[in-house]
């Protein structure tokens, strides 16, 4: 079985024009990616706007790379599919809303700096989380993060991690583990352990 957790974030890349960041609205379920119903996002588009790419589809087995179309605030999976999953998400997570703040380190000419940043993780696992913020005064977070000390609101209390940059765009930033306190990563195992099968 097939998971689309909802409140994940969904990139569609469209030819031509700008990567689309879509929000899951409900979870959806299948025995195949080719089997998925429409899923509802949240999309600011007019409904009778269609844009077609390629998806990058986040599920409960990984994350893999389907042709779809988005309409009416609904992707659908359309055209060739890929046989299997890219990328295995083998370390539990959780969807959620973290609040989160800390300090980001830029890669920017003539050197590096630091930045306050302010938001809260959408999505977090034993490996690494999703970070939406801003930073720098600014409605985005800057360009070039290379690294960032958080700490993140947790049920248990503070998480603090250093998390390394694997991908940013605009107000998210997403990333893996670079330091985690020992007691952090227990308590975040514990935490995530009963949820493996929710996915």
């Amino acid at each position: 079985m097939i998971t689309v957790p909802a409140g994940s974030t969904l990139i569609l890349r469209c030819p031509g024009g700008p990567d689309l960041a879509l929000v899951t609205l409900a979870a959806v379920h299948a025995d195949f990616v080719a089997g998925l119903p429409p899923i509802p996002v949240l999309s600011l588009d007019d409904p009778a706007t269609r844009r077609s790419g390629v998806l990058e589809l986040v599920t409960s087995a990984g994350v893999t790379w389907v042709e779809a179309e988005l309409r009416g605030g609904r992707l659908t999976v359309a055209g060739d599919l890929p046989t299997d999953v890219v990328q295995r998400r083998e370390a539990p997570r959780r969807p959620g809303t973290y609040p989160a703040t800390g300090t980001a380190q830029v890669d920017s000419e003539p050197g590096r700096r630091l930045v306050r940043v302010t938001g809260y993780v959408e999505d977090v696992s034993t490996g690494g989380l999703l970070l939406r913020a801003t930073g720098g005064g600014g409605p985005h977070l800057p360009a070039g993060i290379v690294r960032t000390l958080l700490h993140v609101g947790m049920p248990w209390g503070d998480l603090t991690v250093a998390v390394t940059t694997v991908e940013q765009m605009a107000d998210q930033l997403r990333g893996t583990y670079e330091w985690i306190g020992r007691a952090d990563a227990a308590a975040l195992r514990d935490f995530l352990e009963g949820l493996v099968a929710d996915f």
